[in-house]
């Protein structure tokens, strides 16, 4: 029982603790090693928790143990690799593959966007990335991060504001 709830945990939520990982530490390596240490924390608390509720507690150990590392390594390395190829995908127009012009546009935005996401506050990337980037729900970030979802709500919005506003400084500058 414990072994198939185990390998059903794995099989559901494991690219979720890499990417996440990989988006707080921005090294591989370290990505890899959190996330093999949040499946041994799976494995060894099985028993402890809900399994209806295993997203949030698995997303918040991750979250912790990568906070613990950023601590330990006093995170100033912490821009070592951008944001993951998954998130362009998600930017990517389909039906613009294949106009060279507006590929390149894309390609330097999706940069941009980055960028951006890599400069917000430490609280409202983790937010935002959550969000938008992992697809969890209020309650689940909230949970997550242990905070109150209006606060959620509220970091969520301002991350939204500050990356609506240097897109627009930056499509000026762009025009210009």
């Amino acid at each position: 029982m414990k072994t198939t709830r185990y390998h059903f945990l794995l099989q559901q939520y494991k690219n979720n603790v890499y990417s996440y990982a990989m988006y707080m530490l921005r090294n591989k390596m370290d990505a890899e090693d959190a996330a093999q240490e949040v499946m041994i924390r799976i494995w060894d608390n099985i028993d402890k928790f809900n399994i209806l509720s295993a997203k949030a507690w698995i997303m918040r150990t991750t979250h912790n143990h990568c906070v613990d590392i950023l601590r330990k390594r006093k995170a100033t390395t912490y821009k070592e690799y951008g944001i993951d190829e998954s998130f362009e995908e998600n930017f990517e127009d389909k039906s613009e593959r294949n106009d060279p012009l507006l590929n390149t546009h894309n390609k330097m935005m999706t940069s941009k966007v980055k960028e951006i996401i890599e400069q917000l506050p430490e609280n409202l990337k983790s937010v935002f990335v959550l969000y938008e980037i992992e697809g969890l729900k209020y309650k689940e970030i909230s949970k997550t991060l242990d905070l109150p979802i209006n606060t959620v709500k509220v970091y969520l919005l301002r991350a939204r504001k500050k990356l609506q506003k240097e897109l627009r400084s930056y499509e000026t500058q762009e025009i210009i």
